[in-house]
């Protein structure tokens, strides 16, 4: 099976939204990208950078994939529909066998899809996801440890050279 990896140097790449606990809470196995089905004014609205990835997961529904829980407000607020919801279900665009794989993957004890940040690539708005195992506490706390004793041999190395 030929499934898509990221592997993304784009110069030309605007990112507008990164869920920063993802990485923490997280441990990412296998990074996808898929687009997003999006209304006019959700595209203005994330290009403003007015979109929130915290607490938002993906999941399936009938055999497609759907982002849920991400925030993302009306572009004009005082010219919105009333009945606009910024956390409605958001389709996400991928080819059938990219679908299956995920479903087996997603499947496996532990694992779930986490996304990880939105950004553009050639004017589409992209969503870049995960497949992801969660952390114990204990993952968590080592984490910590490893970037305190990092940043302190830097202070050490920046002091004395």
């Amino acid at each position: 099976m030929d499934i898509e990896r990221i592997y993304i140097n784009n110069n030309d790449m605007e990112i507008f939204s990164e869920n920063k606990k993802a990485y923490f809470n997280y441990e990412i196995k296998e990074k996808f990208r898929a687009g997003v089905v999006l209304t006019g004014q959700e595209v203005k609205s994330i290009r403003l950078g007015r979109i929130s990835l915290a607490g938002s997961y993906v999941v399936f529904k009938d055999s497609q994939i759907y982002l849920i829980g991400a925030k993302i407000p009306a572009y004009q607020p005082k010219n919105a529909s009333a009945n606009y919801n910024p956390e409605r279900p958001r389709k996400l665009l991928l080819n059938k066998s990219e679908i299956n794989y995920l479903i087996g993957k997603s499947s496996e004890k532990g694992l779930t899809l986490i996304p990880i940040k939105v950004y553009t690539e050639n004017a589409k708005i992209k969503l870049e996801f995960g497949i992801a195992r969660g952390k114990k506490k204990y993952d968590k706390k080592e984490t910590i440890r490893k970037r305190e004793d990092q940043r302190e041999i830097d202070n050490e190395l920046k002091i004395r050279g």
